[in-house]
């Protein structure tokens, strides 16, 4: 069993930044890919960004390149969401994930979230504007 909590939401004014954290339990997570999800109201929850077990590939919906960045300390067991110039857009809740063994790297398994095994309860951000 691994569980994922995420921190660090909040409510921030428009071009303000955030860092997401989520912290995996349960086993090691050195070795699997980790995602970003996020769901607004009234919306589905849509693929924000993936970070390979290696963390040297990473992938990014177009909405958020250029602003958001994945990053992972694999001895923390931890995987990093650096938000900066946040847009009312961005309001949501946001979820991290993790894909276990079965899980084969690219950018279609990256986004697809029934390839994922286990989810955070999500953190609530928040952008004013």
């Amino acid at each position: 069993q691994v569980q994922l909590v995420e921190s660090g939401g909040g409510l921030v004014q428009a071009g303000g930044s955030l860092r997401l954290s989520c912290a995996a339990s349960g086993r090691s997570f050195s070795s699997y890919a980790m995602g970003w999800f996020r769901q607004a109201p009234g919306k589905d929850r849509e693929f924000v960004t993936a970070i390979s077990w290696s963390g040297d590939s990473t992938y990014y919906t177009d909405s958020v390149k250029g602003r958001f960045t994945i990053s992972r300390d694999n001895a923390k067991n931890t995987v990093y969401l650096q938000m900066n110039s946040l847009k009312p857009e961005d309001t949501a809740v946001y979820y991290c994930a993790i894909g276990l063994a079965h899980f084969r790297w690219s950018i279609g398994t990256a986004q697809a979230q029934n390839e994922y095994d286990y989810w955070g309860q999500g953190t609530q951000v928040t952008v004013s504007s």
